[in-house]
Order: structure tokens, then C-alpha cells, then sequence
């Protein structure tokens, strides 16, 4: 039980509804509760990105948050590489040649796995080829170097970038990903200021 919850109950009964609607709304307004990563400044910035067409309605609601499935599960290169991989359809039929084989989207995904071919997935969170992103590195800085972060959250350090990606359906670009919103990443957090760190 943690501090909150023996505040609510005090160790005995519960408090009135009065009092526990109080303590709620201190809670948030005071940010207490709110998940934050340690030692880490998100940047500042918001998006209104168009709808991508993919050509399997994906619901990263479903896997992410309510069966908590981890990030790196699926996006497995982001941990070592320049990008976060999109997994391969095996990966998906290790799981979906069992569960909910009757959903109209997993017969899709298994018709694309029986013609041994990936979904033709397009992407939502691009940078221009004259930009050098790469997820090892910020994957590094953000949860693996960070001593007071658990992989376990590692959702909160991809929502940098890509938003509460477990929150949505398909997938949805609503962070600008442009200069000024890396400048200003790099500048509370200590990220190189050479232009060459992110121009090759």
C-alpha cells in the first residue's frame, strides 16, 4: 500500500468521498502521481499530424497498455540501432496464430504470412535524410544510463518523441520532430550542441 492509498483508507476505513476528491485533486495539480522520467527534461512541442493509412488497423492500445507489452518487444533494434525496427510478421503470428484468430485484422495479418510477405506498414515519425537520428544513443541517455529509470517504463522515454503512443489506436505523429524541437531536447538535457552531431 502506498502513502496515497493509506491516506485514503487511514490504515482503517475510508475517508469520506469529500476528503478523497480533495486529496485526488491535490494530487494532480500538485503533478504528484504523474509519471516523469528521472533526470530527464521531455521536450517542448506539439503536432498535428495527418492520418496514415496503414494497411492493418493496429491498435497499440491494445498491446501496449492494456496487455503492457514493452515497447522494445516489438520495436526491438532501438535498443542497439539507428532505428526502432518495425518487428516481422513471424514476431506477430508467434502470438496471433493463437489469439483472437477470428478478428478480421489477424486474418489479414495472416493472409500477408501465408504469402510469406510483410504488411506494407508506412511511416509516421520521419526526419529528412539529411538528419542523423538515432534511437541506440537517446535510448542509452534516457533509460539504460539513467540509474533511477526501469525498463519496464521505457513507454514514457519513446512519448518523448512519438507521444503516448499507448494511448492511441494507430499510430499518429504528434510531436513536430523538427530543429527546433531537438534544440531545445539537447539544451535541458546536456545533448551535443555540434551540428555535425546531428548533420552527416
Amino acid at each position: 500500500m502506498n502513502k496515497y492509498t493509506y491516506c485514503l483508507y487511514n490504515g482503517k476505513r475510508p475517508v469520506s468521498w469529500v476528503s478523497a476528491i480533495l486529496l485526488v485533486l491535490a494530487l494532480v495539480f500538485s503533478g504528484a502521481g504523474l509519471a516523469e522520467v528521472p533526470n530527464a527534461v521531455p521536450p517542448e512541442g506539439e503536432h498535428k499530424g495527418d492520418d496514415v493509412p496503414q494497411p492493418i488497423h493496429f491498435p497499440h492500445d491494445t498491446h501496449a497498455k492494456i496487455n503492457e507489452i514493452n515497447c522494445m518487444y516489438c520495436h526491438t533494434y532501438a535498443r542497439r540501432s539507428k532505428v526502432a525496427g518495425i518487428p516481422p510478421t513471424s514476431k506477430c503470428m508467434g502470438c496471433h496464430s493463437v489469439i483472437a484468430t477470428d478478428s478480421d485484422r489477424i486474418k489479414k495479418l495472416t493472409e500477408y504470412w501465408e504469402k510469406n510477405e510483410s504488411p506494407p506498414w508506412k511511416k509516421v515519425h520521419d526526419v529528412p535524410d539529411y538528419v542523423h537520428f538515432t534511437h541506440e544513443k537517446h535510448m542509452k541517455r534516457f533509460l539504460f544510463d539513467n540509474e533511477d529509470m526501469e525498463v519496464e517504463r521505457v513507454s514514457e522515454v519513446c512519448a518523448f518523441c512519438h507521444g503516448e503512443v499507448k494511448d492511441m489506436e494507430v499510430a499518429n505523429k504528434v510531436k513536430p520532430l523538427n530543429m527546433g524541437f531537438c534544440q531545445r531536447c539537447h539544451e535541458a538535457n546536456g545533448g551535443p550542441s555540434d551540428c555535425w552531431a546531428c548533420h552527416k
